[in-house]
């Protein structure tokens, strides 16, 4: 995930963590020793979570709460860190001592690096069946790596695309693009109309927030996969190619506004609710600040549907999920887990759904849900069957951070889309030892 849920950023390797450690030893030592607050078998759990993610923070509190009022002998302590904070300070916390978290909050591309590294533990058997029935299977594999299961499935996210229907009414346009290719016809339609300058915008800074947009976009065009089956790039021909490609297109076309490169997904929410631009990618929480009476001044003016497709496929979605994992060096894996899985249920999800959709499939059939924003539940539906992961391996983090690089290059225009992209794919034996 990115974005005010995922706040973007360029995170660094294991190996840089590992090497500071030391510095935040006192800090992070003994965080996991506590097994008691007055005797008769109260445990301590110490968890962290990322500040304003698809719940908000009063959310996952409330939730916290509920968890303990139906376990009075388990305390849940918590933190709430920026995305931007998040990977780093995990691995730093659990590289040395006892580790500092019982529990930690794990990104879509993370299991294969958190695994390899043993902060999280393989929970494969302890997952109860009907969980791995009753959600979404785009929500499941958030957690997997190497055909195991890393962490319990919490948030099932993607990028939707939000539009200004009194926009597309002043342009004459009947009906939300179909295609990539719509888009672009829509947005040069409403440009050379004079009714918004900049027709899209997006969270193109450089961050992992680009490289979701970009995900996003390239699976429709052929490009689903970053990496094949023994881990050779692919991200440079094919979808992958052709995505960044469109994308510099749209800058010169005049249709994309250029500082969508310093972008992050709160900025594309900002632009569309000012009225200065008419489309735009974003996660599920940006349907209710648009149309926010107080935030927004196009509230009610904005719609949503699934993202546009494009020659591979009628739409997609990039998978926007997050897990609750239990890490190895908790004293307490069962207590960790019993939270994961209440935090993860089907009743906590359905409560808790003003800017989330639940990732149990049967809440998709609750009229008593779904009746307050039919099209947008359906348009969730449709697209959180055939979410695209980002690549779990192991160097995820090192590979994120040089595509990121190079489409900030490629969209600037100081490398061709495929100047860029070779240039990181030749890297990546390198980041594989």
């Amino acid at each position: 995930m990115t974005d005010a849920r995922r706040g973007p950023s360029r995170m660094r390797p294991l190996w840089a963590l590992l090497a500071a450690t030391v510095v935040v030893l006192s800090a992070c030592s003994g965080g996991n020793n506590t097994t008691s607050s007055g005797g008769g078998g109260q445990v301590t759990l110490n968890t962290i979570w990322m500040k304003q993610a698809a719940y908000s923070d009063d959310e996952v509190k409330a939730m916290i709460n509920a968890f303990e009022d139906a376990n009075p002998n388990i305390k849940v302590k918590y933190e709430f860190v920026q995305y931007e904070s998040l990977h780093d300070k995990i691995i730093t916390a659990q590289s040395t001592g006892n580790g500092q978290y019982d529990t930690v909050l794990m990104d879509t591309p993370w299991p294969a690096e958190f695994a390899d590294a043993q902060i999280v533990r393989d929970i494969s058997d302890k997952v109860p069946s009907d969980f791995k029935s009753g959600v979404f299977d785009s929500a499941f594999t958030s957690s997997l790596y190497n055909g195991k299961t890393w962490g319990v499935p919490w948030i099932n996210d993607t990028k939707f695309f939000f539009y200004n229907k009194k926009m597309f009414q002043q342009a004459g346009i009947t009906s939300p693009p179909k295609t990539w290719d719509e888009v672009v016809a829509d947005a040069k339609l409403i440009k050379s109309k004079g009714i918004v300058k900049y027709p899209l915008a997006w969270s193109w800074i450089q961050a992992e927030a680009v490289i979701c947009d970009w995900a996003e976009i390239a699976a429709v065009m052929g490009g689903a996969n970053f990496v094949d089956d023994q881990g050779n790039p692919t991200f440079n021909k094919g979808g992958g190619l052709a995505a960044l490609q469109f994308m510099k297109q749209t800058i010169d076309d005049g249709i994309t506004n250029p500082a969508s490169l310093g972008y992050k997904e709160d900025d594309v929410n900002s632009t569309i609710a000012a009225g200065q631009a008419a489309m735009g990618l974003n996660w599920t929480y940006g349907y209710n600040v648009l149309n926010d009476k107080t935030k927004s001044k196009v509230a009610g003016d904005i719609a949503v549907t699934a993202a546009p497709g494009g020659p591979s496929a009628a739409t997609s979605g990039v998978n926007g999920g997050m897990s609750i994992a239990v890490t190895t060096k908790t004293s307490h894996p069962d207590e960790a887990l019993k939270l994961a899985l209440f935090m993860a249920s089907q009743p906590m999800q359905e409560k808790y759904d003003a800017n989330t959709f639940p990732e149990w499939k049967a809440s998709f059939d609750k009229t008593d849900l779904t009746k307050t924003n039919p099209d947008f539940w359906a348009a969730a539906k449709s697209a959180f069957a055939g979410l695209v992961a980002r690549p779990v391996v192991p160097y995820y983090t090192n590979l994120s951070n040089a595509l990121q690089v190079a489409i900030q290059e490629a969209l600037k225009g100081t490398k061709t889309p495929q100047q860029a992209l070779d240039e990181v794919a030749a890297k990546v034996p390198s980041m594989k030892k």
